[in-house]
């Protein structure tokens, strides 16, 4: 027979209760109609994040959860696959090489087409229509130094990079179409091993001199503002890395009117309007609610 105080049995019920519906989701409000949208940690997957949420939330009425910031692509997959998220941008290279461990190969449409049928298959997602640019990785370097040394393609700066530093983000370092496969392709050697950063310290670090030559974006839009210069991949080691919407096919079993939502961004953004996004909220520190806001009015959307 216990000897605690009935005030103190009680409050130890109270806690055991608390912790199994906290564990087994039983005393959560119910989100049957509600859509969580997700994205990665960095600016141009929270403007996309936020376009996706304002097209739902104006088309179909649903509410929209903002799940933002979740890490780099593994922890989107686990949350997408976990459920813990409905949907969230993702790139079609990033799909192939780091989710379904495919060789970066193929065009476009065919990369496309491989991983919406193998994440249709293997996880019952639905890929929706691609977004209409291309944001592959840029391997950048200095503006001022690609002018001095002549530079244009990474096959050329090879022959600098011994005595160089280099600057990537924790995901680039590990991916199978990242830094080994990069170093391996184009024979590059650094002075020291590479520094990891957060993807948003990449650009100015360059800039500040602190490293000589990063892995960005191509529609980074600091590239231009920093006088920054992208290399050319030319022996084209990068696959294509279209932006798309990731969704769970249970969402659009019970939501169909979803996919008509997100399939009315499909091919409304290009490469120069994404990069122009990009620096109105890095550049001009704008909110990133209303420079979708803007561009949704622009679009007619």
């Amino acid at each position: 027979m216990s000897t605690l105080p009935a005030t103190c049995r009680l409050k130890s019920l109270f806690a055991v209760v608390i912790l199994s519906c906290l564990l087994t989701g039983a005393c959560l409000p119910a989100r049957d109609n509600v859509i969580v949208v997700g994205s990665k940690n960095f600016t141009e997957q929270l403007i996309l994040g936020e376009l996706i949420a304002q097209q739902i939330e104006a088309t179909t009425r649903l509410p929209v959860e903002r799940r933002f910031y979740l890490a780099g692509t593994f922890i989107c997959q686990q949350a997408i696959l976990s459920g813990r998220i409905d949907m969230y941008p993702e790139y079609t290279g990033t799909a192939l090489t780091a989710i379904l461990k495919q060789n970066p190969a193929g065009s476009s449409e065919q990369v496309y087409d491989r991983v919406k049928s193998e994440y249709s298959s293997r996880f019952n997602l639905e890929l929706g229509p691609p977004f209409g640019f291309n944001d592959t990785f840029a391997i950048e370097v200095r503006g001022e130094d690609a002018q001095r040394l002549h530079l244009k393609t990474i096959s050329q700066v090879a022959a600098y990079t011994p005595h160089w530093r280099a600057g990537f983000g924790y995901e680039f370092m590990e991916r199978p179409d990242g830094y080994k496969g990069l170093a391996a392709t184009y024979g590059l050697r650094f002075a020291e091993p590479p520094r990891i950063m957060d993807l948003g310290l990449l650009s100015r670090a360059l800039k500040e001199k602190q490293v000589d030559l990063i892995a960005g974006n191509t529609t980074d839009g600091l590239i231009p503002a920093l006088n920054l210069f992208v290399l050319d991949d030319d022996r084209h080691y990068f696959p294509p890395y279209e932006a798309v919407p990731v969704i769970r096919q249970q969402v659009l079993v019970k939501h169909p009117a979803v996919l008509d939502a997100v399939s009315g961004l499909a091919g409304k953004i290009n490469d120069q309007e994404m990069r122009e996004l990009n620096y109105a909220v890095d550049g001009h520190h704008r909110d990133v609610k209303e420079v979708v806001a803007e561009f949704r009015r622009k679009k007619g959307l």
